[in-house]
């Protein structure tokens, strides 16, 4: 079969159409059927009610293949589109489906025979895995399959739930192994995160209900869903590692720079990826009725336009460009889903004026204004609504619109633009509520709402008064807490961190009225809300105490330091290692610093040296760090370092550390809390330098007193150990060398002087040179003392050179345990076979057979006391040769 991707869906629905299921064409991406979610993100959806037995269907097995968008909510990854090799924000995805038909054996058979025999995958090349103790799904993988054990991987991660509640079952995951030169682990290792092993089908064998928390039952009809995805599958039978080199993206990027004039290289090449990917998510949205607004799923579909037209500017298209790739999208894909062709006309108007909007934002902003106020003379008073219109949809902060209207003396509404940010939070909740992330959180919300968000007093003060607005036990809000509780607690302000971009949350204490609690962690809410792990220790706690909240000081100094320290690390790396380096994670805790990177290989110990050197340089420079606020795309304009995927706000913290010639050595958007002056991070050490997935490494380090501590621990290792030698810590290695040396030698002398001695000892002879002549044949017959057994085959080597002619025996005796070996000139090997001679000493030993060649075998026992009698076994034999 040809492997497009239109060639793919087709024999797919064929595949499965062949075997009795029913056809069933994608359902729109907004759902009929589930209230809960924002967008349709799975095959599964439109039968959730059949699944769940609300909905009887005419058929008990189908196929389908669905589209799909992933954008809001716990599915937001947006920023990652076109700059990885596979996420999307639509997608399409094949499945087919048993109503308490089929189960997992008939599952496993048609996908097998889908993908090894349809689509001819090589067999050899696939993995799949498994729930550790659905034992069922792995016999029926090496019945049907074939697959051995070792391509059969039990993984934790293979359990399938479509709520707490419900419905839910193991899965099994196909994986296509794309060959060694692809970074990456098989499913289950540590490097299974890099792309070598792609997984591409999710078969869900939904056979359980969950009742409750501790309660899970057997369906009485068990069914099944599974989901591959569209593009990832045609990658791999394209033979290309990135779903954006498919024929499909590559019509829609080829179209793009022909529209455009950019050609796809360099930075314009993810600009590209992601015209083409915002171009179906957004041309599909619109067809199913989503028109761009400023709340729920309109709102989403502006974000997604708007990204896709600010790659548009950024490639330098001069005109609006997003509607002239329609009539290409509707080539590709408009025969498999007919409601975008019959939406064209509406897809094309509304991109290209959402475009035509977008490019004249700040333009109109000001027209809009100027047209707001016309008429209005001094003393006036601006709407709130159209203040906030100004800065919801054209991004006007609000005293922006403040300052254009000074000079005119026209005020603005503020309390009627408050108002009009509370309904848009409110449109925003509800928007939130339908993405599918967990119901729990929506009491943040309404805490959010009732008292907005918590005033952050931790980058000027360790500690500050409080009043406790909200208490939240066992999930639901209460009236208090006494000793011995653990509660999360909201107050009005705080001087508490919480926990965010890496930086662990504060600990320490709050002190009420009538009570006193350890605050264990500070977590973050909704991005905003700064909520208190608390303990209370003794009295109690309640709704509407002033507390006196203090951060415990050591623990945040030590964290300031270690969050100082990993930016100027960060610098360093990419000063070292090059500027390929970016962030991948971090934690800045009060006893040590984590930081991953991306990096292809190990670090080299010269380049951990220069990495550290170079810190602690910047650090003794002992200036001081310099924050400031400013709009984001001014921070980044001016170089500022953005952590990649990270979400930021219109204005942020920049944080500049350190000169470096006329330069500044580090400067990053950051809202951790820091040190203020380089020089109180003290010192920096790195302790461990590791890889953590295909790409990604991880330094370790310590900082402050912690690196203090650490190196003045191994300096007095070091002091103890040229106490011992009787030689100073400077000479303490070249000492140590000397030693290592000298042992080696003395080593070697002693096995030499053993095996000396072993040859010239006595043996089973009264011959002058040791040797005994047994049916024609010299022989050396001897138990050796103080030779180690992997000594014995150069003793015997030895022995025979010595000989010349002749056989030798040598047993070993070591903690009751004989080891023995035979060794025969190789004149005497046709006559003498030494594998023979040794089976019969292992015997005597309490052994087991032996090996070797005939020349040279080996062989041992637990009985170490018939030593002799191994001997004795093997002279008999010779004396009957």
């Amino acid at each position: 079969m040809t492997t497009s991707l239109a060639d793919i869906r087709t024999s797919f629905i064929e595949f499965f159409r062949d075997r009795q299921h029913a056809v069933v064409p994608s359902s729109p991406l907004v759902p009929r059927n589930d209230p809960t979610l924002m967008f349709t993100n799975a095959g599964m959806v439109q039968f959730k009610n059949a699944f769940t037995g609300q909905e009887k269907l005419p058929f008990k097995r189908a196929t389908s293949v669905q589209k799909c968008v992933r954008a809001g909510g716990k599915h937001n990854d947006l920023d990652n589109v076109g700059y990885t090799q596979r996420h999307h924000t639509f997608f399409e995805m094949l499945g087919n489906f048993s109503f308490g038909d089929y189960f997992k054996e008939a599952a496993i058979e048609y996908a097998w025979d889908y993908v090894s025999k349809t689509v001819k995958l090589p067999k050899d090349k696939l993995w799949v895995t498994v729930y550790p103790t659905d034992e069922q799904a792995r016999l029926l993988w090496k019945k049907i399959a074939g697959i051995s054990d070792d391509r059969i991987v039990g993984h934790e991660s293979n359990l399938w739930a479509m709520g707490p509640l419900g419905p839910c079952g193991y899965c099994s995951e196909i994986f296509y192994d794309q060959g060694e030169g692809i970074e990456g682990g098989p499913p289950g290792s540590a490097e299974e995160d890099g792309d070598r092993f792609l997984e591409f089908w999710n078969l869900v064998f939904m056979q359980f209900e969950q009742i409750d928390e501790n309660t899970r039952v057997d369906l009485p009809r068990p069914s099944i869903d599974t989901g591959m995805g569209l593009e990832r599958i045609a990658a791999l039978l394209q033979g290309v590692q990135s779903n954006y080199d498919t024929d499909l993206f590559r019509h829609l990027i080829a179209a793009s720079v022909e529209a455009s004039g950019a050609k796809a290289e360099g930075e314009a090449r993810f600009s590209h990826r992601v015209i083409a990917d915002h171009l179906r998510s957004t041309s599909f949205l619109i067809a199913d009725g989503v028109l761009p607004s400023n709340e729920g799923r309109g709102y989403v579909l502006r974000r997604i336009m708007r990204r896709a037209m600010r790659h548009a500017h950024l490639i330098g298209a001069k005109d609006p460009l997003m509607h002239r790739l329609v009539p290409t999208l509707v080539a590709e894909m408009g025969a498999a889903y007919p409601e975008l062709k019959r939406a064209e006309p509406l897809v094309t108007e509304t991109l290209k004026l959402e475009e035509i909007r977008f490019r004249e934002t700040l333009a109109r902003g000001l027209k809009l204004l100027d047209e707001a106020t016309t008429g209005m003379g001094k003393g006036a008073t601006l709407p709130g609504e159209t203040a906030f219109k100004l800065y919801d949809t054209y991004g006007f902060p609000l005293d922006l619109t403040q300052d254009a209207l000074k000079a005119k003396d026209i005020a603005v509404d503020t309390d009627g633009f408050t108002a009009a940010m509370a309904r848009q939070k409110a449109e925003a909740r509800k928007a939130w509520a339908g993405s599918g992330e967990t119901a729990d959180e929506s009491k943040w919300f309404e805490v959010r709402d009732e008292f907005g968000s918590t005033e952050f007093l931790g980058y000027d003060t360790e500690t500050a008064e409080g009043n406790v607005l909200a208490l939240f036990k066992n999930g639901a809000r209460a009236n208090g807490a006494t000793a011995g509780e653990t509660v999360l607690v909201l107050t009005n302000q705080t001087p508490f961190y919480a926990e965010s971009g890496g930086q662990v949350g504060d600990q320490g204490t709050m002190t009420g009225p009538k009570g006193e609690a350890l605050v264990e962690d500070t977590e973050k809410k909704l991005g905003s809300l700064h909520v208190h792990v608390v303990k209370v220790t003794s009295g109690s706690l309640k709704v509407g105490d002033a507390v006196d909240l203090k951060v415990d000081s050591e623990k945040r100094r030590a964290t300031r330091a270690n969050h100082s320290a990993t930016h100027l690390l960060h610098a360093a790396l990419k000063r070292v290692l090059g500027g390929h380096v970016q962030q991948k994670g971090s934690l800045v805790a009060p006893d040590r610093l984590r930081f991953d990177f991306s990096h292809p290989k190990p670090v080299s110990h010269d380049e951990l040296e220069r990495i550290e050197s170079m810190v602690n340089e910047v650090i003794r420079q002992n200036s001081d760090t310099l924050t400031r606020l400013m709009p984001t795309t001014q921070a980044v304009a001016e170089g500022a370092e953005a952590l990649f995927g990270e979400k930021y706000g219109d204005e942020v913290r920049v944080l500049s550390m350190g000169v470096d010639g006329d330069k500044t050595y580090s400067v990053e958007l950051c809202g951790g809390t820091h040190v203020r002056r380089l020089g109180d991070i003290g010192l920096f050490t790195i302790l461990a330098e590791s890889a953590v997935a295909a790409g990604v490494r991880r330094i370790e380090a310590l900082t402050s007193e912690g690196a203090r501590k650490f190196l003045s621990g191994q300096a007095d290792i070091a002091k103890e150990a040229a106490a011992a030698l009787k030689t100073s810590p400077a000479d303490l290695a070249a000492r140590v060398l000397a030693l290592s040396e000298e042992r080696r030698r003395l080593e070697r002398e002693l096995s030499d002087a053993k095996k000396a001695l072993a040859l010239a000892g006595p043996s089973r002879s009264s011959e002058s040179d040791g040797a005994k002549t047994i049916a024609g044949m010299k022989t050396i017959l001897r138990v050796v003392e103080g030779v180690n057994a992997k000594d014995l085959k150069g003793l015997a080597d030895d022995a025979k050179q010595k000989l010349g002619s002749g056989v030798v025996a040598f047993v070993a005796v070591a903690d009751g345990r004989a080891s023995l070996v035979v060794g025969v000139t190789d004149d005497l090997t046709k006559k003498i076979n030494a594998v023979d001679l040794v089976k019969l000493g292992a015997e005597a030993l309490g052994g087991k057979g032996g090996g070797g060649r005939p020349d040279m075998a080996q062989a041992g026992g637990p009985d170490g006391a018939k030593a002799a009698d191994a001997l004795a076994a093997i002279e008999h034999r010779l004396n009957a040769a």
